[in-house]
């Protein structure tokens, strides 16, 4: 017989078989994420307090830009331990959030990526920080920067703001109210999503210890014009400035990156600092 002579069917498929099983077979695909399903299970909802039903005008926009490894990794470790969810559910006890029933804590609406959040919270670790946004990558960014930086005084909230102080605070829960660079809403038509009006002065008010500060900053001229024409109007804040009009920005809250480029380019920053008034 030749040496070059096929081998027989039943050798190669004998060998055939043996081949395929030392070849370990391929992982399943991991199943693909239905867009009900939570990028984050134990993280940030999508809509917490189910605000899709509740007819009221908002003053932001859920915005779910993608997400860094850093930020993912510290939303999964970090959110069941510093997060939290606005559900409108039930009260917060503010000092059993932060582990210190003495502690002072100061609520900030809209914090961006949270640089400027962690900078006050590391300057100031005698004051807690309940940062409140709906932006998941800045969440996850805050709280990667509070682990870094070994801050204990900072919590994330995640959703509506308005839903955390009429539902979730009670009465003169909070040292101080901080409202950075709020969404200006530029348009005419818009501007009834603001968020400093009126209603919402009001009931800040009933959430902030007396003598609390609310400090209001805002780029945006037409809209630091209307800030201090509804603050100087509210019955239940005083302006901390002798002639009534804007504050120079104070040390303690630090100039941002965002806002840096903003004066290079010839903006104008005006901080509006105000007391809620005495009861």
């Amino acid at each position: 017989m030749s040496e070059n002579h096929a081998p027989t069917t039943e050798a190669t498929d004998s060998e055939a078989l043996e081949a395929r099983a030392a070849v370990p077979a391929p992982a399943a695909p991991a199943p693909a994420r239905t867009r009900r399903e939570p990028m984050f299970p134990d993280g940030p909802a999508p809509d917490p307090a189910g605000s899709h039903h509740e007819r009221r005008i908002r003053s932001f926009q859920p915005r779910r830009s993608r997400v860094t490894t850093g930020q993912g990794e510290a939303l999964r470790r970090l959110w069941p331990k510093w997060g939290l969810d606005i559900d409108g559910l039930s009260k917060l006890d503010l000092g059993e959030l932060f582990g210190d029933p003495r502690l002072p804590v100061v609520l900030e609406i809209g914090f961006g990526m949270g640089e400027a959040t962690a900078r006050m919270a590391a300057a100031d670790p005698g004051t807690g920080i309940l940062a409140c946004d709906v932006h998941t990558p800045g969440q996850g960014n805050l709280l990667n920067l509070a682990e870094q930086n070994g801050l204990t005084n900072v919590r994330v909230a995640n959703g509506d703001a308005i839903i955390l102080l009429r539902e979730m605070l009670v009465p003169d829960a909070l040292a101080g109210l901080r409202v950075y660079f709020p969404d200006p809403w530029p348009k005419k038509r818009h501007h009834k999503r603001r968020l400093i009006q009126p209603e919402f002065l009001a009931l800040a008010a009933t959430r902030l210890a007396p003598g609390a500060l609310l400090h209001c900053a805002t780029d945006w001229e037409p809209y630091a014009e209307q800030m201090l024409e509804v603050l100087m109007a509210s019955p239940d804040f005083e302006n901390t400035q002798p002639d009534g009009g804007y504050a120079p920005r104070p040390d303690f809250r630090p100039l941002t990156r965002f806002e840096g480029q903003g004066l290079d380019k010839g903006h104008v920053v005006h901080d509006l600092l105000f007391r809620r008034r005495a009861a």
